[in-house]
C-alpha cells in the first residue's frame, strides 16, 4: 500500500515532523547554537503541545508548530535541550548538563559505534592485551567492537565525562558472528569527547572458543524441503482506513506517532460505541526498557543497557520487509528522522500495519436447540522493530474487535556471551555451547499509559482474591472473596502482582456510570513477570528503579515522560519514577498516567544460541464494565471462502464454521 509522503504538510498538531520540518528545526538550532561542525543531533522530534491544546482542536484551525531536540557539542561535551518555533524561526536553547545539574549523558550516537572500534584499535594498551591473547596485528583490524554503555559507578576517570565501555569479540571475517568467540578480561573505556581509552581493564587470559557458530544462509546448511506454501490474502482489501497519520478499523480510532527514544506511539486511542466516540487512552508508548546481568566479572558486572535512554529505540527501528516481518496486506509508515549530523532523512517501513485473523472470538454450541454460532477474532497489528547491538525487540501492539487492547515485546536476537576456560564451570549462566557461556540477565519495559477511559477524570482500583475462613458463611469451604478499594494516593500501593491472590488493577471513571450502575472502566491484565532481582544498594536499582514495581499510578505532569528519567546514560539514579512518585500526590479522580513494567529473566540454554527463538513479554488492557454487552455481537458470520475452496479442491467436506453444529 502506498505510504504517506514524509515532506507532506502537517494536518493535525501531533502528526510527526514532516522531513522538511526537521530540516528546517536542524538548520534554525545549527545558526542558533553557533556550533558548526561540532553540532550532533542527539534527538529531533514534535515538540508535542499541550493536552487541552490537543484537546480543543478543531479540523482545519491553524496550530503551532516546534521541534524539540537534544543537541551536543563534539568538541567539549556540552548538551543543550532546543525548542525551535518552525513558524517564527526562534529558537530556545539551555545547556542541560551543568555542574550542579542532574544529568547523565545524552544518548550515544550512531556515530560513536565507528569512533570507538577507531579509538579502541589505536590504543597502545589495547593491542598489547589482543597479542597477549595471541593475535596478529591483521587479526586485530577483524576485530568487532561493541561500544556498551557504561552504567554508573563513580570512577574518578568517568565523572563528568562522556563514557561507553567496549567489548570486543574475535573474528576470522568481517561477517563472522563474533559473539560466538568473546575476548574475555579486556574492557576499554572510551573517553568519546577527547578520542582516547582513559582506562583498560587488562585480567587474566580465557582461551578465545574455537568454534564458529555464523547464520547466514551458507553457513546454516540445506534448510527443510517439506514446507509449503502459506499464503495471505485479502481480495477485497483491508478493513482499515488511513488518512495521514489517522486511522480507523473496526470502530476503534487512533494517531500514530514515533519517537527517537520511544519509537511507535499510539496517540488518542477511541472507540466507537454505536455512534459515541469514547476516548481510553491519550497516550501509549514504551518509554524505557533495561537489561541487568548477573555476571560479576569485568567483562559484565556493569552491563544495564537502558535501550530507550541510552541508546533510543525509535532510533534503530529496522526497516521492514514485506513478506518476511510483516504479512498480508500492509500499510508502511515510513517516518521523518535527523541523523547525527541533523540531516533529515525517511526511515523507510519504519511501522508496519496489518490485519490478521485470530482464531475464535466468541462461540456456543446448544444442542438442546441446534443453534451453533462462532464468529471468529481478527486483530489490527501496529508494530516495529528495533535492534539494539546484540538483542532485537519486537513492540506489537494489537486491537480487537471486542474493545481489547494488548502489547506484546517479542525478544529475539544474539545473546551475550562470555568465554569459559577449558574445564572450569560457568557459575553466572548457562553454557550455550564449548568454551561458551551466557550470563543470566533480565530484560524489563515499561510502558506509560495516559488513560482516558470516558473523558480525563480517572481512578485505579486495586483488587485482589481471598479465601474465606469455614464458617457459617462457608460452610462447604469452597468460598472466596474479592477485596478492592481505589488507590488515593501515589503510595497507595505498593505496586505488585501477586499471582496467588489473582492481583489486579482496573482504571475506572468514577463520573461514568455503566449499564449495571458501576463505574466504567478497563481492567490492566498483568501477565507473569518478574521484578528487579539486583541488591537495592546496587547501582542498576538506583538507575532503574522503575523495574521494582509492575504498577506505578501518577497524576498527569508534562515534563514527567519517561521511567528512568530523561537522562539515564550514565546518570547515578533516583531519578523516573521513584523520584515522580516520592511526594505521594493524589491520584483519585484526575487526569492520571499508569506505568506498566514487565519482563522477563533470562537463563541461557543451547537453544538460544546462534540466534534465539523469540521470548514474548506483555500486558493487556480488557474492556470491564466499560460496555453493556460483549462489543463484538454485531460481527457478521463469515466462512472463509479459500478455505472452502481448499477443502473441496482436496475432497474435503466443508461445514460452514460459523453457523452448522456437529451431526447437522
Amino acid at each position: 500500500m502506498t505510504n504517506l509522503p514524509t515532506n507532506a504538510p502537517s494536518t493535525h498538531p501531533l502528526d510527526p515532523l514532516s522531513t522538511a520540518e526537521i530540516q528546517r528545526a536542524s538548520d534554525l538550532i545549527r545558526q542558533r547554537s553557533g556550533l558548526g561542525e561540532h553540532l550532533r543531533v542527539a534527538q529531533l522530534l514534535l515538540h508535542e503541545p499541550s493536552k487541552d491544546t490537543v484537546l480543543k482542536y478543531q479540523p482545519g484551525q491553524p496550530f503551532q508548530r516546534e521541534a524539540f531536540g537534544v543537541i551536543l557539542d563534539k568538541s567539549s561535551g556540552d548538551t543543550f535541550e532546543a525548542v525551535a518555533d518552525l513558524h517564527s524561526g526562534q529558537v530556545r536553547l539551555k545547556k542541560i548538563n551543568e555542574p550542579d545539574s542532574e544529568f547523565g549523558q545524552a544518548c550515544i550516537l550512531m556515530e560513536e559505534f565507528a569512533e570507538t572500534e577507531r579509538i579502541v584499535k589505536e590504543d597502545p594498551g589495547w593491542r598489547a592485551a589482543m597479542q597477549k591473547r595471541g593475535l596478529n596485528d591483521a587479526e586485530m583490524e577483524l576485530v568487532q567492537v561493541d561500544p556498551f554503555s557504561a552504567g554508573y559507578f563513580d570512577l574518578e576517570h568517568e565523572r563528568g565525562k562522556r563514557i561507553v565501555h567496549a567489548v570486543c569479540y574475535y573474528r576470522e571475517e568481517l561477517t563472522d558472528n563474533g559473539y560466538a568467540r568473546p575476548i574475555e578480561g579486556v574492557v576499554a573505556h572510551v573517553d568519546l569527547i577527547a578520542g582516547k581509552v582513559v582506562h583498560l581493564v587488562d585480567e587474566r587470559v580465557v582461551p578465545i572458543p574455537r568454534k564458529k557458530r555464523n547464520y547466514n544462509g551458507e553457513a546454516l546448511g540445506t534448510p527443510r524441503s517439506d514446507l509449503k506454501s502459506l499464503n495471505i490474502t485479502q481480495p477485497d482489501g483491508p478493513s482499515f482506513t488511513v488518512d495521514g497519520w489517522q486511522v480507523q478499523w473496526q470502530n476503534w480510532s487512533f494517531r500514530v506517532g514515533f519517537t527517537p527514544r520511544e519509537g511507535l506511539v499510539l496517540h488518542q486511542l477511541s472507540y466507537d460505541d454505536h455512534g459515541q466516540q469514547r476516548p481510553i487512552i491519550y497516550r501509549a508508548s514504551v518509554t524505557e526498557m533495561v537489561v541487568p546481568y548477573a555476571d560479576p566479572t569485568a567483562n559484565h558486572y556493569w552491563k544495564s543497557a537502558f535501550d530507550g535512554g541510552e541508546y533510543g529505540l525509535g532510533k534503530c527501528a529496522n526497516q521492514l520487509e514485506l513478506g518476511c516481518d510483516c504479512l498480508g496486506l500492509i500499510h508502511y509508515f515510513d517516518i521523518p528522522a535527523a541523523d547525527d549530523f541533523g540531516q533529515a532523512f525517511d526511515m523507510k517501513n519504519a511501522v508496519c500495519m496489518h490485519e490478521e485473523d485470530y482464531g475464535t472470538l466468541w462461540k456456543h454450541n446448544e444442542f438442546r436447540t441446534g443453534i451453533h454460532e462462532l464468529r471468529r477474532s481478527r486483530r489490527l497489528v501496529i508494530s516495529f522493530f528495533a535492534t539494539v547491538g546484540n538483542y532485537d525487540y519486537g513492540f506489537y501492539w494489537y486491537l480487537y474487535q471486542d474493545g481489547t487492547i494488548q502489547l506484546e515485546a517479542k525478544l529475539t536476537g544474539i545473546i551475550q556471551t562470555a568465554a569459559v576456560a577449558p574445564g572450569e564451570a560457568y557459575p553466572w549462566g548457562g553454557m550455550v555451547d564449548e568454551g561458551l557461556g551466557g550470563p543470566t540477565h533480565q530484560h524489563f519495559f515499561n510502558v506509560r499509559l495516559h488513560m482516558m477511559v470516558d473523558g480525563e477524570q480517572n481512578s485505579v482500583t486495586e483488587t485482589e482474591f481471598h479465601p474465606v475462613p469455614l464458617g457459617p458463611g462457608n460452610p462447604y469451604g469452597n468460598v472466596f472473596e474479592t477485596r478492592s478499594r481505589t488507590l488515593k494516593t501515589e503510595q497507595d500501593s505498593e505496586g505488585v502482582a501477586d499471582g496467588r491472590r489473582g492481583t489486579y488493577w482496573k482504571i475506572i471513571n468514577p463520573s461514568v456510570e455503566n449499564s449495571v450502575g458501576n463505574p466504567t472502566g478497563y481492567k490492566l491484565i498483568v501477565n507473569p513477570s518478574p521484578l528487579m532481582l539486583a541488591h537495592p544498594e546496587a547501582t542498576v536499582q538506583a538507575r532503574g528503579g522503575f523495574a521494582t514495581r509492575h504498577i506505578w499510578v501518577t497524576p498527569y505532569t508534562p515534563g514527567e515522560k519517561f521511567a528512568s528519567g530523561d537522562y539515564p546514560n550514565q546518570h547515578p539514579g533516583g531519578d523516573g519514577l521513584p523520584k515522580y512518585t516520592a511526594a505521594g500526590r493524589s491520584i483519585e479522580n484526575t487526569d492520571l498516567v499508569v506505568w506498566h513494567t514487565f519482563g522477563h529473566t533470562h537463563v541461557c540454554k543451547p537453544e538460544d544460541f546462534p540466534i534465539m527463538p523469540v521470548e514474548y513479554a506483555g500486558f493487556l488492557l480488557k474492556p470491564n464494565g466499560f460496555f453493556s454487552a460483549n462489543a463484538a455481537m454485531d460481527l457478521p458470520k463469515e466462512v472463509n471462502r479459500h478455505s472452502v475452496q481448499n477443502a473441496e479442491q482436496g475432497g474435503g467436506d466443508e461445514v460452514p464454521c460459523c453457523s452448522k453444529a456437529q451431526g447437522e
